[in-house]
């Protein structure tokens, strides 16, 4: 990832650190603005930096507003030229990631069900969404429910999801009594 422009001693030093461990084009472009985002917030070589300059950057970063996964990848660039192209490791030690805070699935409400299952056009519709909704299948399982699950045996409502039938298990005698009592 050379350049024509000149290259400072300690870029040069940090390029050949990447190429040497075979970093692809895009982690060594990134690790190369990251350093040089962190060297602009300095105003001076990043070699310099002080374990208070660190954490001052890393407040920048969250006060910039950027996301916790640019936050991270911008700080894996500076933890990669402190740890191996400085050995500095006092420095590297300093640096944090932030884990993502996980997202909830989106579940509907009883009253959100009810009216879904309300607008259905025909019994089959019906009967597949009070299935999937009663027994928490998910999208991929409803697709794959098969007509013809007898209550008499084990029912297979999903092919291949030993889940999605035990958790149809419990829910199907309540809804096939409740399609009885629509279509009949």
């Amino acid at each position: 990832m050379s350049t024509d422009t000149t290259v400072s001693p300690l870029r040069q030093r940090m390029i050949e650190d990447m190429a040497a461990r075979k970093l692809g084009r895009h982690a060594q472009r990134s690790h190369i603005h990251s350093c040089r985002r962190f060297a602009a917030f300095l105003g001076r070589s990043p070699d310099t930096a002080t374990a208070d300059d660190v954490r001052r950057f890393q407040l920048h970063l969250v006060e910039s507003g950027l996301s916790i996964c640019n936050r991270n990848r911008i700080m894996t660039g500076v933890r990669f030229l402190f740890r191996v192209t400085l050995r500095r490791h006092d420095l590297a030690a300093e640096v944090y990631h932030l884990k993502e805070p996980q997202k909830l699935p989106l579940v509907m409400s009883p009253e959100e069900a009810k009216r879904l299952l309300a607008m259905s056009g025909n019994l089959k519709v019906h009967v597949m969404l009070a299935l999937g909704y009663g027994c928490g299948l998910r999208a991929g399982e409803i697709v794959r429910l098969r007509a013809g699950c007898s209550m008499r045996r084990r029912p297979l409502p999903a092919s291949g999801s030993a889940s999605a039938c035990i958790r149809c298990a419990t829910a199907l005698p309540r809804i096939c009594s409740r399609a009885a009592s629509i279509s009949g």
